[in-house]
Formats: C-alpha cells, sequence, structure tokens
C-alpha cells in the first residue's frame, strides 16, 4: 500500500482520470448527487492517495483558503471498503498536513453522519447541520494548537 501526495501540476495524466474516475463514481454515481465534481479548486490542491495511479483505493483532497487547511473529497473506492482505508487515508493526510502546515487550523466539511468518525482524530463541530446538495453536512475543525 502506498500513499502519495502530488499537485495537480504533478499528477500524471493516468493519476488524474483514475482521481477524477474514481471520485465521480462516489460523489456523483454512488452518491445519487449530480454536481459539477471537478472544479476550480483541483488546480490549486494537494491530491492524496492510496493506491497506484490505475487503482486508487481511498483518496483526499487539501487546500489553503481563508487562513486554514481544508481536507475534502475524502473517500474509499467501493472495492475496497471494510479495510479501515479511510482510517487510514484520513490519518496519514493528517500527518502530511501537520508536517507541511503546521499551526494551521485544518477545516472539512462532513457529511453529518461521519461526526463521530472525523472526531476521533480531533475534529470539533463547528457548525449546525446544513444541506449541502441534499445531503446533511456540518463543518469540523482541528483548532490550533
Amino acid at each position: 500500500m502506498s500513499y502519495h501526495v502530488r499537485t495537480f501540476d504533478e499528477l500524471t495524466t493516468a493519476e488524474l482520470f483514475e482521481i477524477y474516475q474514481t471520485r465521480v463514481a462516489v460523489f456523483v454515481v454512488e452518491q445519487n448527487c449530480p454536481y459539477q465534481e471537478v472544479d476550480e479548486i483541483d488546480p490549486i490542491a494537494w491530491h492524496t492517495y492510496i493506491g497506484s495511479s490505475q487503482d486508487v483505493q481511498a483518496y483526499t483532497r487539501v487546500y489553503l483558503s481563508d487562513g486554514a487547511v481544508h481536507m475534502g473529497r475524502v473517500l474509499v473506492k467501493a472495492a475496497y471498503r471494510k479495510q479501515q482505508l479511510g482510517k487510514k487515508v484520513v490519518q496519514l493526510t493528517l500527518d502530511w498536513i501537520k508536517a507541511n502546515f503546521p499551526n494551521q487550523p485544518i477545516v472539512i466539511g462532513a457529511q453529518a453522519h461521519l461526526q463521530d468518525f472525523y472526531g476521533a482524530f480531533g475534529f470539533e463541530t463547528t457548525s449546525d447541520v446544513y444541506l449541502e446538495d441534499d445531503i446533511p453536512h456540518i463543518d469540523m475543525e482541528i483548532p490550533i494548537l
């Protein structure tokens, strides 16, 4: 199992294709949520994944905005669920963020049913539940320590 962190410009065509195909499969098709999944954040983000350029098993996206580090698009491909890859990719991503952007808060917009999952990593809820693309979400943050 390999963990990779790449800027948009560092991604190969094969990696980018696999990332986009996997994100659309999870966020648009599985969750039946038609929205513009590929967006203007992708070119300024770091793309992290477990797997290979031909098989992204778990993924996160990280970017800087408004004085914080944002982590999102957290996913595990359907074929790899129930293997603790969600926990692994979140922990690896948080370790990378803390090593590269110390003393900055880490912010996520999480699906509300994952509040306890992210809470186990130190995220604290900072908003009420709101709808994003008809899915209940909450904002969460790991504050500056």
